[in-house]
């Protein structure tokens, strides 16, 4: 599956109002792997900036006034998500501006192009009913380090979203990998072989990064469920 994880910077809070997207991004992931790939630009906003939006994201009217108008990059945006599944942070506020963008130059909507949409909040409020939910509040909860983000910005919000969902959505790698060997096993049935023929059994061991990534995990399990992790308990249940 491709997925486009995509965030965007306005002039202020609500397009309704005529606010504007400023810096659009998207980074690209297929079946769970970063391509790196990605879609990173600003725009002229052909509009004033809203002093409480530019106290977030730090983009001023002047550094924008060399920048290309939404019209001049709106094809090469349509053209980088067109057929992949968008995942956004607060989707509804997103799509609501960059439909509102291309039905400013008669371009359909964002449906019209896309696969579908994942909102990673209402994941997350679903997943963590009654806590902070915001992109910072779920790096720290997953571990991702956003040490380096001391203002919002497009490029650097997706790719931060990219690493939390991989971590909220971690249960569905075995879900792959149990399909992929459900395929396997269609093509070679070694046990109907006879036993010469059979291929010698092939161990996987662990890297030092698989290791280190594994032990990460526990962590964060360990952190969730309040120190209630069986994999990190020193004397596991029944002496297994």
């Amino acid at each position: 599956m491709r997925q486009i994880f995509l965030d965007t910077e306005t002039t202020g809070l609500e397009h309704r109002q005529g606010h504007r997207i400023i810096e659009v991004a998207g980074v690209e992931m297929e079946n769970r792997r970063l391509t790196g790939r990605h879609l990173h630009r600003y725009i002229h906003p052909e509009r004033g900036i809203d002093a409480g939006a530019m106290a977030v994201h730090g983009i001023t009217r002047e550094f924008l006034e060399d920048k290309p108008k939404f019209v001049q990059i709106a094809q090469e945006l349509r053209d980088f998500i067109a057929g992949a599944e968008l995942v956004i942070h607060n989707a509804a506020f997103d799509i609501g501006f960059l439909d509102m963008e291309f039905a400013r130059i008669d371009f359909p909507p964002t449906g019209d192009l896309c696969a579908g949409v994942q909102d990673t909040l209402k994941m997350a409020r679903e997943l963590h009913p009654g806590k902070r939910n915001n992109l910072d509040a779920l790096c720290e909860r997953y571990q991702v380090s956003n040490a380096h983000r001391t203002l919002h910005g497009a490029l650097l919000d997706a790719e931060l979203l990219a690493e939390v969902y991989l971590a909220m959505t971690r249960g569905q790698d075995s879900l792959i990998m149990d399909a992929a060997q459900n395929q396997t096993a269609l093509h070679l049935d070694t046990n109907a072989l006879p036993r010469k023929t059979r291929p010698p059994l092939l161990v996987r061991r662990a890297t030092d990064e698989e290791l280190t990534a594994h032990q990460k995990t526990l962590e964060s399990i360990q952190k969730e469920s309040q120190g209630h992790c069986l994999w990190l308990t020193q004397n596991p249940p029944n002496g297994s």
